[in-house]
């Protein structure tokens, strides 16, 4: 099944990635299979580049020594997310500085919108490399997503970045959609049924054919991914970025990377 699919460029990025099509209903439901099969993630360890303990996270990033507070105490309080940093938040900051630094993506002077931010460290690293970037999340999570913006983005940044409030499925603010953005970016937003509905209708509003989706996430929850990708071909195309194409350093078996481009 992986060999007979159709490989080719989407979008602004110019790697190549697995493009997802299928004819059946059981496609989506196949992939994750697949997914489960080739990458086994309960058999690697979790939370590889992060510490759910701690209350920062130190990376390195586009020659600057980033320092990411983390909330751990909100951890596991019901409705609370974006209080610590996942592996997929890391993997994504790590693969768009990998892909400037091989020449096959361009940042620098981009429109960039984050979707639940978070820690903020994937929104911090493509201001890093030259996008003007608005990073969004929920209203509570907004105090710490602007306290790592502020601390990590003082000095020798090639972009910008603002921090604005977003609740999925809300009419965004206009300065989020005109003029369009070049690029809309998310880790670990494919986390329950219920959130799939609205995070798909808020990347349908925010983007327009020549807008490029960079989405990462956890592997998790099977019938949630499948949940997703379902839902998400109907109106992109899908495809998956292989881990070859992926920083080296930052691979994990339990992470996994689409791009999505509006049909």
């Amino acid at each position: 099944m992986e060999e007979e699919r159709l490989e080719m460029m989407l979008g602004s990025y110019g790697g190549k990635v697995s493009v997802l099509e299928w004819e059946t209903e059981s496609g989506a439901a196949e992939e994750t299979m697949l997914l489960w099969g080739i990458q086994q993630p309960t058999l690697s360890k979790q939370n590889a580049f992060v510490s759910h303990s701690s209350l920062q996270l130190l990376l390195d990033a586009c020659g600057h020594s980033l320092s990411i507070l983390q909330s751990p105490s909100s951890l596991g309080k019901p409705g609370v997310t974006g209080a610590v940093m996942w592996d997929s938040g890391v993997v994504l900051g790590k693969f768009l500085e990998h892909a400037v630094d091989l020449g096959i993506l361009v940042l620098q002077g981009k429109k960039v919108v984050e979707l639940g931010s978070g820690c903020g460290l994937v929104g911090c690293i493509a201001a890093l490399l030259g996008a003007q970037v608005i990073l969004t999340d929920l209203p509570d999570r907004l105090r710490l997503l602007k306290k790592n913006v502020e601390s990590n983005l003082r000095h020798g940044v090639r972009g910008s970045a603002a921090v604005k409030e977003l609740t999925w499925g809300d009419d965004p603010d206009n300065d989020l959609i005109e003029p369009p953005p070049d690029y809309v970016l998310g880790s670990d937003v494919i986390y329950s049924e219920g959130a799939v509905v609205d995070l798909l209708d808020s990347l349908t509003q925010l983007c327009r054919p020549q807008t490029t989706v960079f989405l990462s996430g956890e592997l998790r929850n099977d019938t949630v991914l499948e949940c997703f990708l379902e839902a998400a071909v109907k109106d992109f195309v899908v495809g998956r970025i292989d881990q070859s194409q992926w920083h080296p350093d930052y691979c994990s078996p339990r992470v996994v990377m689409y791009i999505l481009v509006k049909k």
